[in-house]
């Protein structure tokens, strides 16, 4: 049974209309900077087995797998098909709005990793994805949500928006032991894009990752 952590006010956002309008044009840029994407890059190549079946949640036309490693599959989910069409790295996808319906076309603990990138922060409901998630994966099997201070504001919730970088993650580890998650480990770096754009703009997307285990 979800255990119901956030109250009407920390789920409320300022733009309530339907995200399935927002995100109906499809958005061929990167939302995160490179020496973001190069170490989630990095953490996934050091976390994800070969052999496993990734759950890509929340994607878009890149997942950031690295390119020279196969996997047996890759999963994807989003809101946007044009997107998803376009992301080389997907076996098969689905299109389901989250903060409408929470259940997944997935079967028990048929997933070993799934990934979340600047994702979370457009949850209504983490709790009954969390508990979702908890089913879909197996057990021992991984979550890794990866984030930085980046987000269309006014689609986050008021618990995302008002929250530092640190609450953030405290936030996440939260819903995630209240669903019958382990405690998860947690990663905050600051990056620097590579080249005279690094040196020019100093330090980059600070890169924060959450990385749960399934009881």
């Amino acid at each position: 049974m979800v255990k119901k952590i956030l109250n009407d006010y920390q789920r409320s956002k300022e733009d309530n209309s339907d995200d399935s309008i927002f995100y109906a044009q499809p958005r061929f840029v990167h939302h995160l900077d490179e020496g973001f994407r190069t170490r989630l890059t990095q953490l996934y190549s050091k976390q994800i087995s070969t052999e496993s079946v990734i759950l890509d949640l929340m994607s878009s036309w890149v997942s950031h797998l690295p390119p020279n490693i196969k996997y047996k599959r890759v999963i994807g989910h989003g809101l946007n098909e044009k997107e998803l069409q376009q992301n080389i790295r997907l076996d098969s996808f689905w299109i389901q709005d989250l903060n409408k319906n929470f259940k997944m076309p997935l079967q028990d603990s048929s997933i070993d990793v799934c990934l979340m990138v600047a994702a979370w922060q457009y949850l209504q409901y983490p709790e009954e994805i969390a508990l979702e998630l908890n089913r879909v994966i197996r057990p021992k099997g991984q979550l890794i949500i990866s984030f930085s201070n980046r987000a269309f504001w006014n689609k986050s919730p008021r618990i995302w928006v008002e929250s530092s970088d640190i609450e953030r993650i405290n936030y996440i580890n939260q819903i995630l032991i209240s669903q019958g998650w382990e405690k998860p480990k947690s990663i905050f770096e600051r990056t620097r894009s590579n080249g005279i754009i690094g040196l020019m703009r100093g330090e980059g997307d600070p890169f924060l990752s959450v990385i749960a285990t399934n009881k």
